[in-house]
Formats: structure tokens, C-alpha cells, sequence
């Protein structure tokens, strides 16, 4: 007669919850991201801090404390990275000169830019803090970082060249997030880049930056 490992069942019960669990909150988390960006401006400010600010008030509701990297363990080790998004970021501009599309900067005042910069950082905690370890529970760690890093760049359409350098930069992100974890440095990296990649590549292919449905209006402010 077969026999059946009764204590195993519940076991295997609660894994399954909670991978539906994750897999609700990923998609919801990222549905809601996704539709905000395609909302008319005067509805993107209404919504916009709710969804935005709905994935931190989950991780701090559910006591995601460990590996979020907000302290300052690891950050000397990984402050390689500022320099070489530095250099990166000088190598792209001097490129950009050479083929004559180098611009400046579209509203290039420290307000600005520091908002950018502090926006960046925020994109880091939604992917290496919210996305990833939901993934990671649902997926293999390497599968995890390949979904988080298409989603970011989907997050990114229609904005073709912004989507494919977020996708090369989500891939790289969570992998050094994955090593290092440290939140502000590669928060700060992405937006010396992210700015490199403003001033680099005329306006008239990313649109100011923008994304979703701010993308095609772009040509409303010109």
C-alpha cells in the first residue's frame, strides 16, 4: 500500500501560498507602476505617490529588514562603481563630442538634476528591493535577475534606446546588488549615467527622457 508524508503536504501547502502570494504582488506592483505611466499628467500626479509609495509601505509592513542595503555594510567595497560610472559617463560624453549629437542638458539647473539623481536611487529600491526578492522567491537567482531587468526596461517603452540601456543596466545592477548590496551607490551610478545618457543621445530620440505616455508628447513642448 502507498504511503503519503502527511507532515510534507502542509509544507508544500504554504510554499505554494506563498508563491502565488509573490507572484500577485510582482504583477500587481508592476501593473500599477506600468498604468500610472501611461496616465495624462494631472492624473500621474494623483496617483503617482500612491503607487510609488505603496511598494515601500509593503516592504516595511511585511519587516523586509535584511539584505535591503540601505546601511553602510558592503558600500566600501562597492565604491568601485562610482568611478567607473564616472568614467563611463566621461568616455560617452567625449564620444558624443566626436560624433557632434553631445547637447546639454534639458532643464540643466541642480533642482533638476539632483531630483533625477534622487528618482534613480528610488528605481534601485523598487528593483533590488521589491522586485527582486519577490523574484528570486519564485525563480532561480539568475532567472530573477534576467525577469527584473525586463520589467525595468519595459517600464521604459516606448522609449526604445532608454529600454535597451535599462535593460543592459538592470542586468548589471542586480547582479552587483546581488554582490555588493549597497542601495546608494548604484542609486548615484545610474543617475551619472542616466544623465551621461540625457546629454549623449539627441532629445529627439529618448524625448527629454520621458517614458510612457509622456513619450509621445513630447512633441507637444517643442
Amino acid at each position: 500500500m502507498a504511503t503519503t508524508n502527511s507532515a510534507a503536504y502542509p509544507l508544500q501547502v504554504a510554499r505554494e501560498q506563498v508563491g502565488t502570494r509573490e507572484l500577485w504582488e510582482v504583477a500587481l506592483g508592476f501593473g500599477s507602476i506600468l498604468a500610472v505611466l501611461w496616465l495624462p499628467t494631472r492624473e500621474q500626479l494623483i496617483a503617482g505617490p500612491v503607487v510609488l509609495l505603496a511598494p515601500l509601505a509593503m516592504v516595511l509592513w511585511r519587516r523586509e529588514w535584511s539584505g535591503l542595503g540601505v546601511g553602510v555594510r558592503g558600500m566600501g567595497a562597492s565604491l568601485w562603481i562610482l568611478p567607473a560610472a564616472v568614467a563611463l559617463a566621461v568616455g560617452g560624453v567625449e564620444l558624443a563630442r566626436a560624433a557632434g549629437t553631445y547637447h546639454p542638458l534639458y532643464q540643466a539647473d541642480l533642482a533638476h538634476a539632483g531630483g533625477y539623481v534622487a528618482w534613480t536611487v528610488y528605481q534601485q529600491f523598487l528593483l533590488q528591493d521589491f522586485f527582486m526578492p519577490r523574484l528570486t522567491r519564485l525563480l532561480t537567482s539568475d532567472a530573477a535577475i534576467g525577469i527584473a531587468a525586463l520589467l525595468f526596461a519595459v517600464a521604459h517603452l516606448p522609449n526604445l534606446p532608454l529600454a535597451a540601456a535599462t535593460l543592459v543596466w538592470g542586468v548589471v545592477s542586480c547582479a552587483l546588488f546581488r554582490r555588493y548590496r549597497s542601495l546608494y551607490v548604484l542609486g548615484l551610478a545610474q543617475g551619472l549615467l542616466g544623465l551621461c545618457f540625457a546629454v549623449c543621445v539627441p532629445d529627439a530620440m529618448h524625448h527629454h527622457m520621458r517614458v510612457g505616455l509622456g513619450y509621445w508628447r513630447y512633441h507637444e513642448t517643442q
